[in-house]
């Protein structure tokens, strides 16, 4: 299994930097997390000179840039054009770096939108950049999150567009968490569409949710990596740490955990 940390855990670090400790932590790639003022620079203001030296410095440390996860959002009519408009720069972005996934989310649904037409609405704003997509070898994957924790949700749309550059981002703690899907479940709904995975664990502690080290919260990391294994998943496993606790501290801890589960 390939293993990424996105950088929310390394606001402050260059992209060197957080180059440097994937190398030292047995990381295989790193996930930039663009427009939230962290320090990497891959973002969609980068110039051509830049967007260079970003590819090279990727390319000499051996570890893969293996998404850019954006906030492009799409089921909000009030809003979809302007995401379309931002989903085509990230597209050029990624194409330039050498990276082959952009996350994107379904997003909170408009006032009075239904979920068959917020279904139709993604789907048709996804159709509207596939094709971009395609000529740049990019593959947007749509995260289980927000108002898409539901895969059976997601799935609607997919199969929708049904176009080889659109994907899923199986954020494997929301559907535990907020649509009660059993991982297998959320599993088997996702699997044909499956291209990047996030995962983090939490539990509710005095009535408040909280991040938790893998394996002592509600979500059953090892059936998910077996299941992953099984289908034969060579894509990244990325790790997603909000504000929490140092990273010096987690990182190391999480993946030591996540690779003691392969082949158990």
């Amino acid at each position: 299994m390939k293993y990424a940390f996105m950088s929310f855990s390394t606001p402050d670090l260059t992209l060197d930097g957080m180059l440097t400790l994937a190398q030292d932590l047995g990381y295989s790639a790193i996930e930039p997390r663009s427009v939230s003022k962290h320090a990497h620079g891959v973002e969609p203001e980068a110039g051509e000179e830049q967007r260079g030296i970003i590819r090279r410095s990727a390319e000499a440390s051996g570890i893969d840039i293996c998404c850019i996860a954006t906030s492009c959002r799409y089921a909000d009519p009030g809003t979809v054009a302007a995401n379309v408009e931002d989903t085509h720069r990230f597209i050029d972005l990624a194409g330039d770096i050498g990276t082959k996934r952009l996350r994107i989310f379904g997003g909170k649904l408009g006032e009075g939108v239904s979920r068959a037409a917020a279904i139709d609405g993604v789907a048709g704003a996804l159709r509207a950049v596939a094709s971009h997509a395609e000529e740049r070898d990019v593959v947007l994957c749509l995260e289980t999150h927000d108002d898409w924790c539901d895969p059976a949700h997601v799935a609607a749309v997919l199969r929708k567009v049904d176009h080889t550059h659109i994907a899923v981002n199986w954020d494997i703690l929301h559907p535990v968490r907020t649509a009660g899907y059993t991982m297998i479940d959320a599993y088997e709904a996702l699997k044909p569409w499956l291209r990047h995975v996030h995962f983090h664990d939490s539990r509710s502690i005095d009535g408040e949710l909280v991040m938790v080290p893998v394996g002592t919260g509600i979500c059953n990391h090892r059936d998910a990596v077996a299941l992953l294994q099984n289908h034969g998943y060579d894509e990244y496993l990325s790790g997603e740490w909000i504000n929490w606790e140092p990273f010096e501290t987690h990182l190391p801890r999480e993946l030591a955990t996540m690779k003691s589960y392969e082949n158990n």
